[in-house]
């Protein structure tokens, strides 16, 4: 551990501090609820809470020096672009791209496009297991839908696979 503060880890810190300050503000003014015995502003302020409490860790460690394993770590481009890749693709496959009359990317709907997500996403950290990978990607993606479409009733990507469920 350094024994002078680490600037980047200091400053983020103190950052979520002050944005836990926003969140709270505008937490308070939402309205109190007369007849439930949890509110709206619940979950608004366990976020507020949050924040301010791993704000606060952050900054602490900075200010004792940061982490020393980040200072052995490389830039990976490769990681970072399966990861850009997996969130591009998902952008254009869960709903497709089209060009006048013309279909560029087809429409596989959510489900399929955040599995692709998922396996590029788990590729990006070092995985080299890419049927588990999208096997997960696509059982998680699958309760996601359903929780969102079915549960919630709040349409999300509909496409080759939701038309099944």
């Amino acid at each position: 551990m350094s024994l002078r503060p680490a600037l980047p880890e200091t400053c983020v810190g103190l950052f979520m501090v002050g944005f836990a300050a926003v969140v709270g503000a505008a937490t308070a003014a939402i309205p109190d609820s007369a007849y439930a015995r949890v509110g709206p502003a619940v979950i608004p302020w366990a976020i507020t809470a949050g924040l301010v409490f791993f704000g606060l860790l952050l900054a602490i460690q900075g200010l004792r020096g940061g982490w020393d394993h980040e200072r052995d770590t490389q830039f990976d481009l490769r990681s970072l672009a399966w990861l850009g890749a997996g969130l591009i693709l998902n952008l254009l496959l869960i709903d497709g791209v089209r060009f006048g009359e013309t279909t560029l990317v087809p429409r596989v709907g959510f489900i399929l496009s955040s599995t692709v997500m998922f396996f590029c996403t788990a590729r990006a950290f070092g995985s080299e297991r890419p049927i588990r990978d999208g096997l997960i990607g696509f059982t998680l993606a699958i309760v996601a839908y359903v929780g969102f479409d079915r549960v919630l009733g709040y349409q999300i990507g509909s496409g080759l696979i939701e038309r099944f469920l």
